[in-house]
């Protein structure tokens, strides 16, 4: 285990009260375990376009990235040492935006990323494909840690994990066309259902729901 300056938490759902499902809680507690105080935590994500977001007392939605900041400082971790992104809606852009809102501008060198074991292969996948795109900034050093599926039901499980299987298989398709930021980009916002102008995003029923 290295010394690193963020260590990256992508968002992983929440429950009808708001706080993260213990999947998510999970990778939170490795966070918690891993950090020594110096570096920063990252988390990730807004709101998930599959299904209605959840409302806080007062309406408004409760972005993931914020649930997940609360539940770090709620257990000592302080708030300077917390930044949140609000941005992204899946992993691709978990991914992209983290790159381009944090560790780009602070120039934080060496990650780590950690995730549930059902997401991690995407998450590897991913990680290392958005954050070689050139131009480059920095030359990240990225290491990746998975943590159990915790409260996952084997249907639920099964589930996820066939969806993992074939998201896996289209960003793979992805690499072999974008090879640079400026490709993401027009990507991104022309393509990608969940940011591009006039596009649909899936809305998600039954069980798989409940993983979002």
């Amino acid at each position: 285990m290295g010394i690193y300056d963020a260590i990256i938490v992508p968002g992983g759902g929440l429950k009808n009260d708001g706080s993260p499902h213990e999947w998510f809680r999970a990778r939170l507690d490795r966070a918690l375990e891993v950090q020594t105080g110096k570096e920063y935590i990252i988390c990730l994500s807004g709101i998930t376009p599959h299904k209605r977001p959840v409302l806080n007392e007062r309406g408004f939605p409760v972005y993931e990235s914020l649930a997940a900041a609360e539940y770090l400082m709620g257990r000592g971790v302080k708030p300077q040492r917390i930044l949140m992104e609000y941005t992204s809606k899946d992993t691709i852009g978990n991914a992209y935006f983290a790159r381009v809102i944090h560790t780009d501008p602070l120039c934080l060198k060496n990650l780590l990323v950690i995730t549930s074991g059902f997401h991690m292969p995407r998450v590897r996948e991913v990680f290392d494909w958005v954050f070689g795109l050139r131009p480059r900034m920095v030359d990240y050093r990225i290491e990746y840690m998975a943590v159990p599926d915790t409260g996952m039901d084997k249907i639920l499980l099964e589930i996820k994990h066939q969806r993992e299987k074939e998201s896996l298989e289209e960003v793979r398709k992805l690499k072999q066309r974008i090879r640079d930021m400026g490709q993401f980009h027009e990507w991104l916002f022309t393509e990608h259902k969940a940011y591009a102008c006039g596009l649909e995003p899936e809305r998600v029923r039954g069980r798989v729901a409940e993983s979002y």
